[in-house]
């Protein structure tokens, strides 16, 4: 199979790379790139462990090809925490609210519900949940992951003071 030369620019960073077409986004940004944060699980779009964002919006890696992430912006796990290490509020929230277990499906979690605290106001449970439906997790009960959303929304919004 003939390769392709692509450009992905993820988190910040452009990554030059001769491909072949069929390589699954999320195989370039754990094999190419070397960011591990974003998990394969169903390889079917099904689990949501894979998402990323691409230009902001959450997407499933394992859906699409990396030659169809060229010229877009993408952002994974790696890039939520600050580089002094301080936690995104999402992320500090999941910690607090005991919103993980094994971790597997985290990176997914927190890639789809971010984009929705830029709005930075209160989410009431049916809005968090609508938000996760596409994410499974086999460990915890979504309830905590509900609540850290919740938690972080407001801690974003100025309601309630960082811990």
């Amino acid at each position: 199979m003939t390769e392709r030369r692509v450009s992905i620019e993820i988190n910040g960073t452009t990554y030059d790379r001769e491909i072949e077409p069929r390589l699954l986004l999320s195989d370039f940004i754990r094999h190419e790139a070397g960011l591990t944060g974003t998990h394969v699980g169903c390889e079917h779009g099904v689990c949501g462990a894979c998402t990323v964002q691409m230009d902001g919006e959450p997407v499933r890696s394992c859906l699409m090809l990396a030659v169809q992430a060229e010229g877009h912006s993408l952002r994974t796990v790696e890039d939520l925490a600050a580089e002094d290490g301080t936690l995104h509020p999402l992320q500090q929230a999941f910690h607090e609210e005991h919103a993980l277990q094994c971790g597997f499906c985290t990176p997914g979690f927190l890639m789809s519900l971010e984009p929705l605290l830029a709005d930075a106001r209160d989410f009431d449970d049916t809005q968090v949940r609508e938000a996760l439906a596409g994410n499974l997790c086999r460990c915890t009960g979504y309830q905590n992951i509900v609540t850290a959303t919740q938690l972080a929304a407001r801690r974003m919004a100025g309601a309630e003071d960082a811990a």
